[in-house]
């Protein structure tokens, strides 16, 4: 188990690659604050059904990133509940689709709001968990390869996870010596919820056709390379981003 009685918190798990990433956190020994928006029944079974098979500890926690407050109160609650926080994943994100003259103001703040501002403010709160115990530890951002081969139509989304990265690469610098790691993944497309609501069919298989694997990522193919910089197996590596596209 490349996580054994390591603590993890990552945000994003009822969907997607944050789903995902919690199934193999706990399966690799991890014990997880599984952050979301709203902790319904539905989650909490989840969350309950995956502790019992890995015999893992998982702790539904639930912030809108929309609401400071709210990222800061979860924040505290997480540092108030454990010791240590080993592994902190921010994965949740908002997308936006539009062209660069049609995206409203308010559509570009709310973004960065979610994917930025708020992440770096729940990041920080973290990170004083991570800097105090002095035992190292990993930060993994979740970008997108929209960040770095500027998209059609992403002009939001793609800035936001540019900007991400661009803290990644200062953070990890800032927060060496405490031997804590940051590092990003940019995924290609993905087979998420996320992607097939916001990208046309069409366009998805006319990209799929243009990647050296002919096929679009499956969601544990991202968590594992998540699993890889979150453990030892990658103490060597930080401020990098890591493309996971297939050869797009």
């Amino acid at each position: 188990m490349l996580l054994k009685n390591k603590v993890a918190v990552i945000t994003g798990c009822n969907k997607g690659i944050g789903k995902k990433t919690l199934e193999v956190f706990s399966s690799n020994g991890a014990n997880v604050f599984a952050c979301v928006r709203k902790v319904d029944n539905k989650f909490t079974s989840f969350c309950s059904s995956l502790s019992k098979e890995n015999r893992c500890k998982i702790f539904p926690i639930a912030f809108d990133l929309n609401d400071e407050s709210q990222v800061k109160e979860a924040a505290l609650q997480i540092n108030k509940n454990v010791a240590k926080v080993d592994i902190l994943i921010n994965n949740a994100a908002a997308i936006q689709t539009s062209l660069f003259q049609m995206t409203a103001q308010k559509e570009l703040k709310e973004t960065f709001q979610t994917n930025v501002f708020s992440q770096a403010l729940f990041t920080r709160y973290i990170l004083k968990s991570m800097i105090k115990k002095k035992t190292g530890g990993s930060i993994v951002f979740i970008s997108s390869t929209s960040a770095l081969d500027g998209n059609v139509g992403r002009n939001v989304y793609s800035s936001t996870k540019a900007a991400i990265i661009s803290q990644m690469q200062v953070l990890s610098r800032e927060i060496g010596s405490s031997n804590i790691r940051v590092n990003a993944v940019a995924p290609g497309l993905t087979n998420t919820e996320m992607l097939i609501k916001n990208t046309p069919e069409k366009i998805i298989k006319e990209i799929e056709n243009k990647i050296s694997l002919r096929r679009i990522a499956d969601t544990k193919e991202i968590a594992n390379l998540i699993l890889f910089l979150a453990s030892d197996l990658s103490s060597y590596i930080t401020g990098q981003v890591i493309r996971a596209d297939g050869g797009m």
